[in-house]
């Protein structure tokens, strides 16, 4: 029996990918900051519970180790994130680097603590969730496409340096997901930006930005990630995300960038008009 070890299990995706795999056959360590409130994996048949904070370092150490002493792990789900919203100039310090240490840091400490298990082993994948936002961009969430964009980077350099170990490394970029995930988005406020923050939730309401699909349509990524045995990083997940991630490769990102600008009426003076979003 396979082993997968995911962060970030408590709702939405995390949870969605512990049930699919569990009833794939798979053992499913799922962490998360509060174990001991979890109603519904606990319940499950081979679904071990642990506790996780990532931004916790010596916590990271003890848990992995506590993981890798019960079972062989095969694949490591890193999930945990949350998303910050709204203008740079209202963020404060403590916000940006709170995203970073749980989005970006997080990622690279339990990735870290399993690099010797897995180069012991000589297998094992490591499976991150990014975002479209790591792969395009939108104003208004900037520290957040920038802590995805960071993780589709440091995935690709890691891809090179994890081969040579028979180790694999993929990401998952969903769009929007229907999940309590949107619960969890802190918004930072500021008035003067409320015009451009309208016109992106109608860009979410329509579909044109984002469309919201059913988390456990995006586990079912995950899976065929972790079992296609394709040598293939990046996964979008999603309508949306196939969607707009290939209008951008098909357009090259400077006129896919006029296109997004024209949609949210931001051109500039000297901007040239752009096509309707298609």
């Amino acid at each position: 029996m396979k082993t997968i070890f995911i962060t970030g299990a408590s709702a939405g995706l995390g949870k969605a990918t512990a049930k699919l795999f569990q009833s794939k056959g798979w053992h499913v360590i799922a962490t998360m900051r509060a174990p001991e409130k979890e109603t519904e994996l606990s319940q499950l048949p081979n679904v071990t519970l642990l506790p996780l904070d990532v931004t916790n370092s010596l916590q990271i150490t003890k848990t992995v180790q506590e993981a890798i002493s019960r079972r062989h792990i095969d694949v490591v789900f890193n999930n945990a994130g949350y998303g910050l919203i709204g203008p740079l100039e209202s963020y404060t310090e403590e916000q940006v680097r709170s995203q970073f240490e749980t989005n970006f840091f997080g990622v690279i400490w339990v990735t870290q603590a399993f690099i010797p298990y897995f180069k012991q082993r000589q297998q094992g994948l490591f499976i991150t969730t990014t975002s479209l936002c790591g792969l395009v961009t939108y104003p208004l969430c900037s520290i957040y496409n920038a802590s995805k964009w960071a993780l589709e980077g440091w995935s690709e350099s890691m891809s090179y340096e994890l081969a040579q170990f028979g180790i694999g490394i993929k990401t998952i970029a969903p769009g929007g997901i229907k999940s309590n995930y949107m619960n969890v988005m802190k918004i930072a406020q500021n008035e003067a930006y409320d015009p451009l923050m309208k016109r992106m939730t109608e860009g979410f309401t329509d579909g044109t930005l984002m469309e919201f699909t059913e988390a456990e349509n995006i586990a079912a990524v995950v899976y065929q990630s972790a079992t296609d045995q394709q040598n293939k990083h990046t996964y979008p997940a999603g309508k949306d995300a196939e969607r707009i991630y290939s209008k951008r490769l098909e357009e090259g990102p400077e006129i896919y960038r006029k296109r997004i600008s024209h949609y949210l009426r931001l051109e500039s003076p000297y901007s040239e008009p752009a096509t309707q979003m298609q």
